[in-house]
């Protein structure tokens, strides 16, 4: 999958939990911009683990503020799980 395309997954995923349009969204995107509270990212975050077949340790979540940093977590999870 390519970056590309996982941020379609987190695009697909965020407008799922904030049950409105989550569009046009880059690397660069601050999650904290989005509208979804913390509970929210926490589900957004379970629901890329199932979908994507990874697991992304608690303490690797901490400090993230960008969606490219996220995307970095999961395709190191992605290499590790293959």
């Amino acid at each position: 999958m390519t970056r590309i395309e996982l941020i379609g997954l987190f695009e697909k995923t965020a407008t799922e939990i904030a049950e409105r349009d989550i569009k046009g969204l880059s690397e660069l995107t601050e999650i904290s911009t989005l509208g979804i509270d913390s509970l929210g990212i926490l589900e957004l975050v379970g629901e890329m683990e199932k979908q994507l077949g990874i697991q992304l340790p608690d303490d690797q979540l901490v400090g993230l503020t960008k969606i490219g940093d996220l995307l970095d977590l999961v395709e190191k999870r992605r290499q590790l799980a293959s």
